[in-house]
């Protein structure tokens, strides 16, 4: 897995030879995965994360609070509640359609489309207005071929952690 981070509040316009995907609700993909891959404990009710740990990137679902990983590839990803500091949120999951591998180009521009047009409805501002920035978790080729079709929008503030969703939060 791997994971891109935007530059300097452009539309994530660079592309990376591989990228990949958080997947919620794949069910095929999740059952690809090794017995033993760390799932978050949550919350039986809310489904909220209730403590700091480490995450499989398949298993993260949209709500979900993380903290930043500095490398390219990404197998999991440090998960914390959302009350508590953290860098990242998951806003937004969505499918690709599904067929033969479309390429990481296509792949990349349907992701930063996906994750722009929901920016505004999550936030309450537009992209080009906001402080904050996004970028995607996505398929690569490899994990498309498992069943992979699942983008997740990752959104942060570039000024430093943040405490809670940044669901409304209109900056």
């Amino acid at each position: 897995m791997t994971a891109r981070r935007p530059l300097a509040r452009i539309l994530i316009a660079a592309a990376a030879l591989t990228v990949a995907l958080p997947l919620t609700g794949c069910s095929a993909v999740l059952d690809l995965l090794p017995i033993g891959a760390p799932q978050p404990e949550r919350d039986e009710t809310t489904q909220e994360i209730v403590e700091e740990s480490q995450a499989d990137v398949f298993a993260l679902r949209v709500g979900d609070c993380m903290n930043m990983v500095e490398e390219e590839v990404v197998s999991e990803v440090p998960v914390v509640p959302c009350g508590e500091p953290h860098d990242e949120e998951v806003y937004f999951d969505f499918t690709l359609d599904d067929g033969d591998y479309p390429g990481d180009d296509v792949v990349l521009e349907a992701s930063d489309t996906g994750c722009f047009e929901e920016f505004e409805p999550f936030v309450g501002l537009a992209y080009e207005s906001s402080a904050l920035d996004f970028y995607a978790y996505r398929p690569t080729a490899e994990s498309w071929a498992a069943g992979d079709r699942v983008v997740s929008c990752v959104i942060w503030d570039p000024a430093g952690p943040i405490t809670g969703s940044l669901a409304g939060a209109g900056y």
